[in-house]
């Protein structure tokens, strides 16, 4: 790997409490998450170890063989339920159990309540600082800005502003971002806005403050879903990488503005060197994910956004050779350290059914041919959720995906 060769990842000292009578495996609690929370589930399962699962009812990891879904209300914010079990006496004979945060509520919950919960839990070493800064998307491309990182044009907007004096500068299409996304997705369903012309901008703009969180402009980088590309790895208490890997996307959906359904791993030093730049400017710890989008106008990499955490494609990071979540679960509790050696490059994680669609929209405007899209799917798949060792959350979820394809096309024929 060139120059990227990582270090030997220094190994923290496991806490007493951590070490069970008999040899027994130490708990873990999965919190949140889709298909990179069924990845932890079934990595750990696997290895013995207990593992219980936090989340939505309908989530595909509460269905595996490995899990023990812990049901709580579902009654307020996300955040505000998962934390008051977690520090409550609900959850004491959970005591010592590693924390997995899949999802960004999650993050923040171990992050504004580290010192508590690192009282009655095991926690990874991480920079809480660091991951409440990646949680607002204002504040990470301000990071990658301040260290001389390629990002999009962008403009952070304050309560009240006056759009039209942007006017000026601003080109279409632009990207209307909450500085949180999570706060949006469970409002509206979605990550972010894209408009086209000023009067979606304004409409967009007052969506978002509606909630009551800042909002950022950011600049569409032109180009295919298939610039986008991703670094991945652990950096210990020095800032030092335990491994490096890269991967890419092929398509995503809906397009442009939908996630990646389908990836493949890859070696980019490029791709590799920029995003352990930023993770080291951000005081990331532990687990980081950088993903770029390459600029066809000047060829730069640029920032998209930067998660602490797994991410959906770690189904995709193991079957390539590297277990993150045994790597993190040992290294926190003295188990046996878990070699990150070098992964295959060339694996493909595939979402069929999203594939399909994206691939329909590529063929309606004349991007795409069936026969260039069936010779790019015949290759040994890796999926998100099917495993024959543990079928049912992906039975689950293709019923799940029917029942709303059906209502779907109900809807529309009812408004027809």
């Amino acid at each position: 790997m060139n120059n990227l060769i990582p270090m030997p990842c220094e190994r923290p000292e496991p806490h007493a409490r951590r070490q069970k009578a008999g040899g027994a495996r130490i708990p873990a609690i999965v919190l949140g998450g889709s298909a990179n929370a069924l990845s932890v589930v079934r990595s750990l399962g696997r290895a013995g170890v207990p593992v219980s699962v936090i989340n939505q009812a309908d989530s595909a990891a509460r269905r595996s063989r490995y899990a023990r879904w812990i049901p709580l209300s579902e009654d307020g914010q996300v955040e505000e339920v998962w934390a008051n079990f977690l520090l409550g006496p609900e959850s004491d004979h959970l005591a010592g159990a590693v924390l997995f945060p899949c999802c960004d509520p999650a993050l923040e919950i171990l992050a504004r309540h580290r010192a508590e919960l690192a009282e009655k839990f095991t926690l990874d070493d991480a920079n809480p600082q660091a991951r409440i800064a990646m949680l607002n998307k204002i504040s990470t491309y301000q990071i990658a800005a301040a260290a001389g990182i390629a990002t999009p044009r962008f403009w952070q907007l304050t309560a009240g502003q006056d759009l039209h004096a942007l006017e000026a500068e601003l080109s279409f299409p632009l990207i209307v971002k909450p500085s949180h996304t999570h706060l949006f997705r469970e409002r509206y369903g979605k990550k972010f806005v894209t408009v086209h012309d000023f009067a979606a901008l304004n409409e967009a703009y007052q969506l978002v403050r509606e909630l009551g969180i800042d909002v950022m402009l950011v600049e569409f980088i032109p180009g295919l879903d298939d610039q986008l590309c991703s670094y991945y790895t652990y950096l210990d208490h020095d800032a030092e990488p335990c491994f490096h890997f890269t991967k890419r996307v092929i398509r995503r959906y809906p397009l442009v503005i939908g996630n990646g359904c389908y990836h493949i791993t890859d070696w980019n030093p490029e791709v590799a060197s920029a995003g352990l730049a930023f993770l080291r400017a951000a005081g990331v710890r532990g687990l980081g994910n950088v993903e770029f989008k390459r600029d066809p106008r000047d060829g730069a990499l640029k920032l998209i956004e930067c998660n602490a955490r797994l991410t959906e494609a770690n189904c995709l990071v193991a079957a390539a050779g590297l277990d993150l979540p045994l790597f993190v679960y040992n290294r926190l509790t003295g188990g046996d350290p878990v070699t990150l050696a070098p992964y295959r490059q060339g694996l493909r994680l595939w979402y069929p059914f999203a594939d399909f669609r994206a691939f329909r929209q590529l063929h309606r405007e004349g991007q795409i041919s069936w026969a260039t899209w069936l010779k790019s799917i015949v290759h040994p798949q890796t999926f998100p959720f099917f495993r024959w060792s543990d079928p049912w959350p992906s039975v689950i979820r293709a019923w799940s995906n029917l029942q709303d394809s059906v209502k779907r096309r109900l809807q529309k024929k009812t408004s027809a």
